[in-house]
């Protein structure tokens, strides 16, 4: 079948079967290793991209139902270098083996665009979702609270 999507700002057009995961589409049609497989089941978060500004676990979503809407992968949110978020998580260590980052990454993006003046207990809650075996969290809260107090002060 045929679908038109906008990918990371681009319109793309493509063939896609459909019984074609989100994921599958992104990682072995597109070539976009951002997303993370993990659980294959919408449980650990590492598949997360925001579809229509919203994060979503891709493993979950079939194709034919992305047609017509707005697809962000963490290469998208990086366009012309790192985000001021990536800026912090590496700043405060966040990042360990880097598995689940784009993931929590995206998600906490999403978040505190409706939630700018979050604080760390309703982080922590937006995050919920996300696994992240290295890390213990902290660093990662820490991270998120810092980007957040830089934006609503820029």
């Amino acid at each position: 079948m045929r679908i038109a999507l906008t990918l990371n700002g681009r319109t793309r057009e493509l063939e896609v079967p459909p019984n074609q995961t989100l994921l599958q589409l992104l990682r072995d049609t597109l070539g976009l290793f951002d997303p993370k497989e993990g659980c294959g089941e919408g449980v650990c978060g590492a598949c997360t991209i925001l579809l229509d500004g919203r994060p979503v676990s891709s493993c979950l979503v079939l194709v034919p139902t992305v047609h017509g809407r707005a697809i962000l992968t963490l290469r998208g949110l990086e366009a012309g270098g790192l985000h001021p978020l990536q800026e912090a998580f590496v700043r405060h260590g966040a990042v360990q083996c880097g598995f689940c980052t784009p993931g929590i990454l995206l998600t906490a993006y999403a978040f505190l665009e409706g939630h700018p003046e979050a604080d760390r207990k309703a982080i922590r809650r937006a995050l919920g979702g996300n696994l992240c075996r290295c890390t213990g969290y902290a660093k990662i809260l820490d991270a998120v609270e810092a980007y957040a107090r830089e934006a609503t002060r820029g």
